[in-house]
């Protein structure tokens, strides 16, 4: 019997599960296909697992995960690209969606006339997509391109025209896949303004995407998808804390029951660098008369993580073992950008630490505590443990780009650092 749906529902999710058959060679899925075997030779993947929810009208909602986790399976579902294997989809409201980069779309068809067929696909006369064609092509802003065949695009060329179609068609609900990831910097910034204004006229948006800034600056609510499983529904500040566990392998179910935390990092793993993201192809060397033997990226509440938010304060930690003794190490950590240039670090000698020194087969741990107020985006972390042997200065260990850093921030301003200004107007 369906489910009744009040009124300022706009989509409502239940007990939706998606459930693909693997097959371990083509000529089994024609076999099956046509009935010659009675023999099963699939394996069943569980896309989505009984996930439930319901977005009510003028909500903008995010749906995070990892990689395979059902995002993008879930809004093929909803728009109808996809038919689910149980549960059922419920939508009121007119959906315009921007998928995969491409759907929709004749690559041999002009901009143009790729406008036409996609507003004809859903539903509008000629006249109708008359008089929104001046909007469409003034948000895509491709110039001439729009006269060439869609083949001859850019990805990102793609992106505008394709989003320009999916908002100016008027749509009640919009479904984003990540597609923003693909077209430039400002761009981005129109589309989201697009997005304030959808919410300010009380359209509902629903939307994909990995940069966790937009996930907690535009979203009512975020939903959790992990490994078809929906783990966690409410307000995208608690949404993120959660993904980051998920990111480094730390969630626990039992969590979401007795929302404890486990803030003892001695705790959560006995080698601290097993919950980092490592670089497995990281650049090392050093006599190493002591070593580095363990690191981590801590957050504010203690959690291990290499994802971190803008203005909050966190932690880089190492451990090292001595092999022989150092009366004066020097314990360091820089962070770099992705071209790599050092954006910033320090030592316990510029931060006029009391270093002591250590003898054969002991250890020091060093815990460098900041507020991050680097931009918004991706760093690398290198650490090093250096200092002076009978005058000279020798590095002992130095580990290059150890551990990847992402920054999320719902408000960048120029710049590597937000030298956090404060504005008055009088």
């Amino acid at each position: 019997m369906e489910r009744f749906m009040e009124e300022h529902t706009a989509i409502r999710v239940d007990h939706l599960t998606k459930i693909y058959k693997l097959y371990r060679k083509p000529s089994d899925r024609l076999k099956e296909s046509l009935g010659l075997t009675r023999k099963v030779n699939y394996q069943e993947h569980y896309a989505l697992t009984d996930v439930s929810f319901e977005i009510k009208k003028g909500e903008t909602v995010g749906i995070i995960g990892t990689n395979g986790s059902g995002k993008s399976t879930i809004l093929k579902i909803i728009t109808g690209v996809l038919s689910p294997s149980a549960g059922e989809v419920t939508v009121d409201g007119r959906i315009s969606a921007l998928l995969e980069l491409g759907a929709g779309f004749n690559m041999e068809y002009t901009g143009v006339e790729n406008i036409y067929l996609n507003g004809t696909m859903l539903g509008f006369s000629e006249e109708e997509i008359d008089a929104r064609l001046e909007g469409i092509l003034a948000f895509a802003d491709i110039g001439d391109y729009v006269y060439q065949p869609v083949k001859t695009y850019s990805s990102g060329m793609f992106v505008r025209l394709a989003f320009a179609v999916a908002i100016n068609i008027d749509p009640e609900i919009l479904i984003v896949d990540e597609a923003l990831s693909v077209g430039d910097v400002f761009f981005q910034a129109k589309c989201y303004r697009k997005f304030e204004e959808f919410k300010k006229e009380g359209r509902t948006i629903l939307f994909v995407s990995h940069d966790l800034g937009s996930i907690t600056k535009y979203c009512d609510r975020a939903i959790l998808l992990n490994q078809g499983d929906k783990i966690f529904e409410g307000s995208p500040k608690e949404a993120v804390d959660l993904y980051k566990k998920v990111l480094v392998h730390q969630f626990d179910p039992a969590e979401l029951e007795t929302d404890s935390r486990m803030n003892d990092i001695e705790e959560v793993s006995r080698s601290w660098k097993d919950s980092v993201a490592s670089n497995p192809h990281l650049i090392e060397y050093g006599d190493k008369c002591a070593e580095i033997t363990d690191y981590a990226i801590l957050d504010d509440q203690g959690l291990i993580t290499n994802t971190l938010m803008k203005g909050t304060e966190f932690s880089v930690r190492m451990k090292v073992e001595f092999r022989e003794e150092i009366k004066e190490p020097i314990y360091a950590f820089t962070i770099k950008n992705l071209q790599g240039i050092e954006i910033t670090g320090t030592n316990t000698m510029y931060e006029k630490a009391d270093v002591q020194g250590k003898k054969a087969g002991e250890y020091q741990e060093v815990t460098f505590t900041q507020t991050l107020d680097l931009q918004g985006g991706e760093y690398l972390v290198s650490l090093g443990c250096t200092g002076y042997r009978n005058g000279a200065f020798t590095v002992f260990h130095r580990l290059y780009d150890v551990c990847s850093l992402t920054v999320i921030s719902d408000r960048n301003t120029v710049g590597y650092y937000d030298m956090n200004s404060r504005v008055t107007l009088s």
